[in-house]
């Protein structure tokens, strides 16, 4: 039955995304932890799911092809969900399609949260080593080059708050 084959490969892909999010919970730790190579395998676990994601999807999309042309519709629609429930008449099937529909959407958005707030401490981590390097290298319109101490004209103080003529 094509409604079975949709509805089972939405519970799939419904799987693929709860892995994502454990990975995007063990994602946020390891980024706070500062693991640069814990980083690096999350990430590639991640691009084999999104592989896997990518095929579960192709899938979907078949079952949904497949259901729509079961009901007697011979064109080639590319229906969301939602529209699809309203092709479905008998309630415990439409039930059962909705329930799906709200779990999967429902853990989407998680995800979506999660990548926000991993994207996040991200960005505030680059900005902490950007700060880390300007302090330590300095400022970045400092002039390097040799002026006589006697120069008054560069303009510019010296450097350093311990001054050992004085």
């Amino acid at each position: 039955m094509p409604l079975t084959t949709l509805i089972e490969s939405l519970e799939r892909l419904d799987e693929a995304h709860l892995r994502m999010l454990d990975l995007a919970a063990v994602k946020k730790q390891t980024i706070m932890d500062n693991k640069v190579n814990g980083l690096i395998d999350i990430m590639n676990q991640e691009s084999k799911l999104m592989k896997q994601i990518g095929i579960l999807e192709e899938a979907r999309s078949e079952a949904a092809y497949a259901y729509i042309q079961s009901v007697g519709i011979r064109s080639n629609l590319q229906l969301n969900l939602t529209e699809l429930t309203r092709l479905v008449f008998d309630p415990e099937d439409k039930m059962r399609l909705q329930h799906i529909q709200q779990k999967l959407s429902d853990t989407l958005h998680r995800l979506k949260h999660a990548n926000d707030l991993n994207q996040k401490l991200i960005e505030q981590s680059l900005s902490f080593i950007d700060y880390s390097l300007d302090l330590l290298v300095g400022r970045p319109n400092q002039e390097f080059t040799y002026h006589h101490p006697s120069d008054k004209s560069s303009g510019s103080a010296r450097p350093g708050i311990f001054d050992a003529r004085g």
